[in-house]
């Protein structure tokens, strides 16, 4: 017997999992939902070359076994957002009847302490490349009180999806509002009649906040992605390749140059309000354009920095 004096459903499983010492490790919840029969289809699949294999629930739940809202929103959603951000294709992402090889464990590396372990166990394995097999199987009315918190732990699920997801939390939200909000800049700077109108200082403004926000969110991501693939033991072939040809000098070089190209263009507005005998001028596209330049400059310089101090603190 396993003794584990933390709580949780994922420190409960760490422990099991950590003790085991046979080829193959079969989990089930022990709440009577799941028929133990079924072990040896798990325990095939596993011989047949499968490296994990799931249970999927969602065609077989007998009458009260699963509530409404689980059914048909919380596993629903969960596992169709697991899909389309890690490329696998599971119908049931939250079974607790599965099972996998013992060898594959290093791959997988697992780290979470609550309910979200089950989600970890397939998003780990899709990027390790193992090979993960699922059938159909039947679920039953719960014996005993359930320990599941609907919103809390569909949120731990929903959070930790996207936190390993950091190009579809950080970089393509980020790269979209770069596009958005130069194109507007561009539109506004150049006097360029867009839908049968010119468009002014306040649809530049709008543009340059969307052109930080990107920034600030593709900096983030980067940060993101180089602290999973040093800390975390995670493959990431473009950020390798990106790694391979950048150093920190190109980033300060960019940044450098776009934060002097905002300061000379504010240089310039200030040689026209000294001109200007300090009063009030009409420049304030200038004004913007070269507070974006200035902001943006400063992020890419100072970003450039702290994702070569992450990359210098990576564990041999």
């Amino acid at each position: 017997m396993v003794n584990q004096p933390k709580r949780g459903y994922g420190n409960a499983y760490l422990a099991g999992l950590a003790a085991a010492r046979g080829r193959y490790i079969v989990m089930l919840d022990a709440d009577m939902t799941y028929d133990a029969g079924e072990l040896p289809r798990f325990v095939a699949a596993l011989e047949d070359g499968g490296d994990m294999v799931l249970g999927d629930r969602m065609q077989s739940i007998q009458p009260g076994a699963m509530p409404w809202l689980h059914r048909h929103v919380g596993n629903p959603v969960l596992t169709g957002l697991l899909n389309s951000l890690f490329g696998t294709e599971v119908k049931d992402a939250h079974c607790g009847m599965r099972a996998l090889r013992r060898d594959v464990l290093p791959k997988l590396d697992l780290r979470t302490t609550g309910m979200e372990l089950a989600s970890e166990m397939v998003i780990r394995a899709a990027k390790a490349g193992l090979d993960i097999r699922q059938f159909p199987i039947e679920y039953h009315p719960r014996q005993g009180e359930s320990k599941l918190e609907t919103w809390s732990d569909g949120w731990r699920h929903l959070r930790f999806l996207l936190i390993h997801s950091p190009r579809h939390l950080f970089l393509i939200p980020g790269t979209a509002m770069i596009a958005a909000g130069a194109l507007i800049m561009a539109i506004v700077v150049t006097h360029l009649s867009v839908l049968g109108r010119d468009w002014g200082i306040h649809a530049e403004i709008a543009g340059s906040l969307l052109v930080v926000l990107g920034v600030q969110l593709l900096a983030l991501g980067l940060c993101a992605r180089a602290y999973g693939v040093y800390f975390m033991g995670e493959s990431d072939d473009w950020f390798s390749r990106m790694r391979s040809r950048y150093r920190l000098e190109h980033g300060l070089l960019i940044g450098g140059a776009v934060a002097v190209a905002g300061l000379i263009s504010g240089s310039v507005l200030l040689v026209m309000w000294i001109d200007n005998g300090f009063g009030s001028l009409s420049e304030g596209q200038l004004a913007v354009l070269s507070a974006t330049l200035v902001t943006v400059g400063a992020q890419v310089f100072f970003t450039s920095f702290l994702l070569s101090i992450i990359g210098l603190r990576r564990p041999d």
